[in-house]
């Protein structure tokens, strides 16, 4: 796991990172609620919601530089109904819905990004969120770094065996690589699975450490639902 960045810096011990799972997730939903309701021609207000991100990122400890810079990821996914907006010829729609698109992405990747993926899962549970799902997701969630790693032990195995200068087909290199990519990974994911009812898994995942929101999670609920709800007001 140490090839995800968000995993890295969900492990670090910033004042955000001790707030209670449900803390976060309901101020985010929170904050994603205010993003979505904020009109087109409101520059000020999705400034302020920039900025806001900024200080939360720093106020965590991290890297706000790495944050903002991983939010782009959303830009493929609004970018048709940006050109869509933009042909129709209403560019100040398309500009909102890009704003609130990277804004809702880096407001998610702050939240993964100061909680574990375990206390996450434990949090939309304890929310009301089914467990099957939240099963699925942890799985979905585990096996990727299976997959990752395993990719990246056959890239530099491979590296490592070809000779410069004597390349197979990119084609055929490419095909056979992900049936072994595939089959190797499938191995593995057998074995992970057969440790885990060896050492009396269950269906579910256990915290060493039961969720309990204190006075300092209270707080940070209240200040940040209040400072929300002042935004909004001053539209």
């Amino acid at each position: 796991m140490h090839h995800l960045a968000l995993e890295r810096w969900s492990r670090l011990d910033g004042p955000l990172h001790r707030l209670d799972a449900r803390v976060k997730i309901a101020v985010t939903l929170a904050l994603l609620l205010s993003i979505s309701v904020t009109g087109p021609r409101e520059v000020v207000l999705f400034t302020t919601y920039f900025l806001l991100l900024c200080a939360v990122s720093l106020f965590a400890r991290l890297p706000w530089w790495e944050v903002l810079a991983r939010g782009l990821i959303v830009l493929p996914f609004v970018a048709g109904v940006v050109i869509l907006n933009l042909a129709g010829g209403d560019p100040v729609r398309a500009w909102a819905v890009l704003a609130r698109g990277y804004l809702s992405a880096v407001a998610v990747l702050l939240l993964l990004a100061t909680t574990p993926f375990p206390k996450l899962l434990r949090g939309f549970e304890s929310l009301g969120v089914p467990r099957f799902f939240g099963m699925i997701l942890h799985f979905v969630y585990r096996y990727i770094f299976v997959l990752f790693e395993q990719a990246h032990n056959m890239r530099r195995a491979s590296r490592c065996r070809a000779p410069k200068g004597r390349r197979r087909p990119l084609f055929e290199a490419a095909a056979g690589a992900v049936a072994v990519l595939f089959a190797r990974s499938y191995g593995r994911a057998e074995r992970i699975h057969q440790a885990m009812l060896a050492r009396g898994f269950q269906g579910h995942f256990e915290l060493l450490e039961a969720p309990r929101a204190g006075p300092r999670d209270w707080a940070f609920l209240l200040l940040s639902l209040g400072f929300l709800a002042l935004l909004q007001t001053a539209r």
